[in-house]
């Protein structure tokens, strides 16, 4: 099946899919190849392709046992290549530029520059529509999903096609691309194989996945990488860049030394005080909660803060308290579950979080995992279950859009740090790039 205990996956470099991060190496393409090659036995041979052309070129002279690249397993394809089951789906959309005349059926893309990257599925899904639309015209271009969204927001071209995973992924980054209509119905992301692969690998991989689909670790990988990509739009991605680079400068130190002194990643902690306050440094909600980390005023006293709206005493006060806080998750849990789970108690209160985890439990699903205790906190909001609570009722959605929101902030200022520091990858260096360019836009604008 493999070759000399190896097994050899080709991947290609894109947020979630596979990349480099401050952790290791990330992403669900890379965590599914890693669990696969422990289920056989062997070791991992990861290679990394700069395009989808490359990656069936290595298909196609057999050079690597499967393509683990997040590709839809088109009909097309099919009497080329051999798939596994699908362990997702996304849908074909077109893209357009917010701003211009939105498409909504596929009349309007007649006479528009149409780009799609070359060696993907949706030249099959164009070739199809223009049978009956000949007028349709489109370029294949040998470029990624990131540089056909960058096209699309210079207008160098009209409209794109790309998948709907594709797009949650990038939509903070190119947040003036926008969906305009779905272009077919939703297709399979599987693995490639080759196609005189051995069968007994495709059916340990079909197992493999039939299994971790079975027992949740499918499910937990996806929400890792996809759970929170829809919560930056367009205007708050716009407005979260603005600030990025107007008032976080002035707070960035401040962030450190405290985060460093309570052993936690301060651009975290930068991105809680953005979800709290938008790095205000005097804001005030009608509940009572003050300043930038917007503290309480029991826990600033339990911190030994004496001035809530005193910004560098804030930062220290929510990030004591946040050190605190996940200092009570259990040792247990693992990364980056633990993260998310504390992030929920300090908006929630550490009280209903726990109460939150024992209706998981009571409902047979698992507490130590946050893609479960994110599903059981609005539970708390309804009488037949808060009653049975130690804690009683709490705004039980308000934490997992909370924690959702701080993963986004969190994952931009990792890509903006990384820029700065000179140490992002190419294609980071090309998210951070446009992101500058749009947080400078919408402060000129």
């Amino acid at each position: 099946m493999t070759k000399r205990g190896k097994l050899h996956v080709i991947t290609r470099n894109a947020p979630a899919i596979y990349y480099e991060g401050r952790e290791g190496l990330l992403g669900l393409e890379y965590e599914l190849a890693q669990l696969f090659a422990q289920d056989l036995g062997v070791e991992l041979d990861l290679k990394v392709a700069s395009t989808r052309g490359q990656i069936l070129s290595a298909l196609d002279n057999n050079y690597t046992n499967l393509a683990a690249a997040f590709m839809v397993s088109s009909e097309g394809r099919s009497e080329r290549y051999q798939y596994s089951v699908p362990y997702m789906s996304t849908a074909p959309l077109v893209v357009y530029r917010y701003g211009s005349p939105r498409p909504r059926k596929i009349e309007d893309l007649m006479g528009k520059r149409i780009a799609v990257v070359s060696d993907s599925y949706h030249s099959e899904e164009l070739a199809t529509l223009a049978e009956n639309h000949p007028e349709l015209t489109w370029q294949k271009l040998n470029i990624e999903t990131i540089d056909l969204m960058k096209m699309v927001q210079d207008k160098s071209i009209d409209f794109a096609i790309v998948t709907s995973a594709e797009l949650d992924i990038h939509q903070s980054f190119y947040p003036i691309v926008k969906e305009a209509f779905a272009l077919g119905a939703p297709q399979n992301i599987s693995w490639y194989f080759p196609r005189n692969t051995d069968l007994s690998l495709i059916s340990r991989a079909n197992n493999f996945f039939n299994r971790i689909a079975e027992d949740g670790t499918l499910m937990y990988l996806k929400e890792r990488y996809f759970g929170h990509l829809k919560q930056l739009n367009y205007v708050g991605a716009r407005t979260f860049i603005k600030h990025a680079n107007g008032r976080l400068p002035q707070y960035t130190e401040s962030f450190k030394k405290f985060s460093e002194q309570y052993g936690v990643d301060w651009r975290l902690m930068a991105a809680l005080g953005y979800q709290e306050s938008h790095w205000r440094a005097r804001a005030v909600s009608p509940t009572g909660v003050r300043g930038l980390m917007m503290l309480t005023q029991p826990t600033a006293k339990e911190m030994g803060i004496s001035n809530r709206l005193h910004p560098i005493e804030s930062i220290k006060g929510g990030v004591k308290y946040f050190a605190k806080t996940k200092k009570r998750i259990p040792d247990r849990i693992p990364e980056p579950d633990r993260t998310w789970l504390a992030l929920a108690a300090y908006n929630v209160g550490f009280g209903h979080m726990e109460d939150a985890r024992i209706l998981c439990e009571k409902a047979d699903k698992n507490p130590d995992k946050w893609a479960d205790v994110k599903e059981c906190l609005p539970w708390l909001e309804k009488k037949q279950y808060y009653a049975k609570t130690k804690h009683g009722y709490a705004r039980g959605k308000e934490p997992v859009s909370y924690v959702q929101n701080i993963r986004r902030y969190y994952d931009v200022l990792n890509w903006l740090t990384e820029q700065n520091e000179g140490t992002a990858n190419p294609v980071r260096q090309n998210f951070a790039e446009n992101l500058l360019r749009i947080g400078n836009a919408s402060t000129e604008g």
